[in-house]
Formats: C-alpha cells, structure tokens, sequence
C-alpha cells in the first residue's frame, strides 16, 4: 500500500498503545447498563460527584473484544471516541477511493449503480447496525439511540451546514435568475449572489423526498396514539424502505449519466493535479509563499518560462508542449483532452487563448483550492508537496458535472495498469470495509460511556460527533466541488449531497428498522423522525422547485442544524415525546 497508509498504520498502533497507557488499569466486564448503579462496597459511586469530571479513579467498563481499552471517566472515553472516530474516517475515505477506482476500470453498469452507492453509506450503516446487535435487549434498547442520531446528525449535517457551505464558496453573481458562471463581483449579496444548478438536481431533490415515506409509515400507531400495531408498522416500513433502495439502485444503473458525470470530474482533477505538480517541480517547488498563499510572481516567471514565443498568450500548441512531460497517474489522459480542461477553467476571455493574468488567476485558484481541502481536514501548511499529495487524495471523490444532453454519454478512456489499478481498489475496498466493520463497536460503546459519564443523552453525542467522522471525505469533496464557482460543478455538489442522504433514508434506516424488529425493541424516536422529515422536506421540496439559490437560503440551512437539536431536546425533554 502507499506511505500515506504505512502512516495511518502506525499512527493507528501508537494510538491504541497509548490508550492503554493512558488507562493502565482495566475493569470488570458490566453485566448490564443498570449494574452501573450498583455499588459494590469499593467503587463508591455515591460521592463521585465531588471529584472532578474526567479523573474517576475507579469505575467499571466493558472491553470491547475482550481487550480493546476502555474507561469510564470523561476524558478518557472523548479520547476513544476521537482515536474510534478518526479510524471510522479512514474507512470511509478507503471505502471512497476504492469506489472511484473501481468505476473508473469498469465503468456505469451494474457495480456503479447497484454496489458503490451502497459502499458509500456503509460506515454509517456498520455503526447503526451495531449499536443495537449486541447486549440484551434492555441494553440494545439504550444503545440503539446512538444509531439513530448518528441516521439524524448524517442527514442534516449534510442538508444544514454542508449544504449552506456550498452555496457560500460556489457563490456567483446572479443575473436575472441565473448565477454567471466564475464572476464573483457582488461579495456577500445576499439577494445579488448565489448558485444555479440544473434540473437534474431538482430531480434527485425530489427523489430525496420519496425516500422519506417509511419514516412516515412507522410513525403511524404514534400519530393514532395506537400501540397494538407499533411492531407491524415496523415491519410494513422495513419492507417499503427495501423496496425503495433498491429501486433507487436500479435507477442508477439504467440512468447512468450520474456516473459519466463522476468519472469525467475525475478526470479533470487529475489535469489540475498533473500541471500543479509539473508547475511545481519547475518552479523549485515555490508556488507557494511563506505564508501559505500562491506566490504571484512566481507564478509570472512560470508564465514566462511557458510563452515560447514571447507573445504574452499562451496558445494551444504552447499549452500541448506544457503537458506532454506531465504523467497523469492511473489515467491515459490524452494530451488534447488536458489542454482543453485547463482552456476550460483558465480561458476567463473565451478567446481560446490565456493571457498573463488568466494564467495567474488560473493558477492561484487551483492552489487556493488544493489548499482549502487541507484546511478543512484539519491540516494546512505552505509545504506545496505535502498538501498536493493529500488533494491527490481527494480527487478520487471529486467529480465535474457535464452539460445535460450528449455530453453526459462522453466517454471515458480506459486505465493504464488496469490490473495494478484493479487490486489497489480492491484492497482499500477491504481495508475499509475491514476497519469500519472492526471499530464500528468500539466506537458505538465508547459514545454509551461518554454518555453514562456526563449524563449527556447519547443520542445528541452520536447527532453531533459521529457524522463528523463518517461523512468528513464526502464535505470536504462537496465543498472543493461548489468553490469551482460553475453551475456546472454547484450541480454535482448539490446532486451528491442529495444522493448522499437518499441512501441514509432508505439503507441505514433499512438496517435501523431491521434491527429494531428482530430483536423486538420499542419503536421511541418520533422527535428524531421529525427533525428527519421537517429538514429532508423543507430542504428538497425547496431545491425541487428551484435552479438557483441566493446567498440568504446558505443562512437559512444553517440556521436549521441547531434548530433541529434544539426541536429534539423540546419535543424529549419539555413535552415528555420520548
């Protein structure tokens, strides 16, 4: 595997070696939630109000495995749940490069509708599924919340925060009722800015409010105030919630323009990648300033250097000399095909040349945005190696949108080393499905003890920490998409995020229903179904409706997320839903 992983290993095995040497000392296995309550004439659970939060001395707690580490005070458990929660994330973005690849060597069909969709939601879908797996069923009963704020938080993180981003770093000026594609004059017009998308988007919009009719189905009997049919509504839901995941699978694979659109994004961020590696190798890797912004001048010399005849434009023949020397990994990209990508993104004038400044524009905003995807992973530096190492990373999920008609049925060139590429996506396929299989538990027990140890419900944990950890890799590449400033690209974004949360509808609530009716446990979580419905419906049949979304509707998403925790602890907490 790549250096990149021997790091994550490492990092992983460190990680859990400190874990244990942080708490040297492991308990006995509880037997049930409520033996916690018991004292056992040692642990004297009475008074532990008085020592400070996070430094319990003594407290039982269960090993996951049997030798996983684990603690009971607070600092310890936010510790796990960061160290389960990052590995969580890993697995995601292995599962995620592993898909991309893997559509790239065969292509739309069967794999890309019908098995990659179901990839993408596969740690959410592991940890749901776990939350409620094991244990008795008084102990699944209180565990099984985790599952369900980790399906709330996932589906209106995305709808809320994420989706209001999008609409801030894409943001274009809007001239009548259309953003123009990469003029952004106006600033922070909150009328006068914006995005556009197309009717594609509206179209998977209104598919996302289909997909939450089975949350409706199984909120029958409590709207009737009925609990004789909790259990049958249960299972009608988990059947029509089945029923639509897989017709929405099988939509993708005889409407495959999706994964055209995806595999052709693809491709365009291996042009990006390709000519800023080049750049920087002719350029002594300087692109960058001490202070981590494009260094203009630099930029300017390269510009020079490129300009054979000194005309002060670079034509398409200039263009084609530049990337001849550039090795497009993983791709055979054709040299005419990358010259045309960067006319595309570079060409401001549309005069099919690029002069001096369309050049350094050009430039600093391909670097502005390999840089923000370092940033909002929690990671930024001047070091312009580093950083286009990881944005390599990133464009395994990065896709451009294509123009609506023939452009979506372009073709994609075949894989050089289809057979290396083939087992490399295979492998991260396994790893990641291995990883998020292995600390998908862990995970579930570290956020029930977190919860036990500061009386926090775990449902508002699992809402806010767990999506971070699950859906990281898929807003990070939803925001570098919208920051291209294009309809083209705000399409795709808003489409993914759309696709993104019809999954978590109809999968992780297929497994979260499942678990609820085989194991017999008490269907409870009519606020949380709420704050489901009132986000996927407020949020789709608005982007059904409409292409172009003004600045103040960002606010308006926003504004949603903690409205949505505050409606829960209402609804739970004062009016006693719960």
């Amino acid at each position: 595997m790549s250096p990149r992983f021997g790091f994550t290993f490492l990092l992983f095995l460190s990680l859990l070696i400190l874990c244990g040497q942080v708490h040297a000392r492991f308990f006995v296995r509880r037997l049930s939630s409520s033996d916690d309550l018991v004292s056992d004439g040692v642990h004297d659970f009475g008074d532990s109000q008085t020592r400070p939060l996070g430094f319990l001395a003594e407290s039982s707690c269960e090993q996951t495995y049997g030798f996983l580490p684990c603690t009971s005070t607070v600092v310890g458990n936010l510790f796990l749940i960061l160290v389960y929660g990052f590995l969580m994330y890993k697995a995601a973005t292995y599962l995620s490069n592993g898909s991309e690849l893997l559509l790239e060597i065969l292509g739309p069909g069967i794999v890309g509708g019908l098995f990659l969709p179901i990839l993408g939601a596969l740690p959410d879908a592991m940890l749901i599924l776990v939350s409620g797996l094991s244990g008795t069923t008084e102990t699944a009963q209180s565990q099984v919340s985790v599952g369900m704020g980790l399906l709330a938080g996932s589906t209106v993180l995305l709808l809320t925060i994420i989706w209001g981003t999008c609409v801030i770093v894409g943001k274009c000026d809007i001239e009548g009722s259309i953003a123009i594609d990469s003029q952004d004059t106006r600033g922070f017009s909150l009328t006068g800015s914006g995005v556009s998308t197309d009717i594609w988007t509206s179209y998977a919009a209104r598919i996302m409010v289909i997909s939450v009719v089975p949350f409706l189905i199984v909120q029958i009997p409590q709207i009737l105030k009925s609990t004789s049919g909790r259990h049958l509504a249960v299972l009608i839901s988990l059947i029509v919630s089945i029923c639509l995941l897989i017709t929405y699978c099988l939509y993708q694979v005889f409407q495959p323009w999706i994964q055209r659109r995806k595999l052709a994004y693809v491709k365009h961020k291996h042009v990006i990648l390709g000519l800023l590696r080049h750049l920087k190798q002719r350029s002594l890797g300087r692109l960058l300033g001490e202070d981590g912004e494009p260094d203009k001048e630099t930029i300017r010399k390269l510009f020079s250097k490129i300009d054979e005849n000194g005309d002060g434009q670079l034509s398409h023949g200039e263009l084609r000399a530049l990337v001849v020397g550039i090795q497009f990994e993983e791709i055979d990209l054709d040299h005419d095909d990358a010259v045309k990508k960067i006319m595309e993104d570079f060409d401001t004038s549309r005069d099919s040349l690029i002069d001096e400044d369309e050049f350094v524009n050009g430039i600093c905003r391909w670097l502005q945005k390999a840089r923000r995807s370092r940033v909002t992973s929690g990671d930024a530096g001047p070091h312009t190696f580093k950083f286009l190492n990881d944005f390599h990373q990133e464009t395994k999920r990065e896709h451009d949108l294509l123009d609506v008609g023939d452009e979506s049925d372009e073709v994609v060139e075949g894989i050089e080393n289809a057979k290396q590429t083939t087992i490399k996506a295979v492998l991260l396929l396994l790893l990641g499905t291995i990883i998020a299989a292995a600390f998908a538990d862990p995970l579930v027990d570290a956020v029930d003890n977190f919860s036990d140890a500061t009386s926090i419900p775990a449902f508002f944990i699992s809402f806010i920490a767990l999506p971070l950890a699950t859906n990281s890799s898929e807003a990070v590449s939803a925001i570098i998409f919208a920051s291209r400033d294009k309809r083209k690209t705000a399409s795709l974004t808003f489409s993914e995020l759309y696709g993104a949360v019809t999954m978590n509808n109809v999968l992780c609530l297929s497994v979260f229903l499942a678990l609820v009716y085989i194991r017999g446990l008490t269907w409870d979580f009519s606020s949380e179904v709420l704050v489901i419905l009132v986000v996927c419906v407020v949020m789709g049949v608005f982007a059904s409706f409409r292409t172009t979304f003004p600045l103040w509707t960002s606010i308006l998403a926003i504004l949603l997320y903690p409205f949505s925790l505050a409606l829960v602890y209402v609804l739970d907490y004062v009016f006693g839903w719960s």
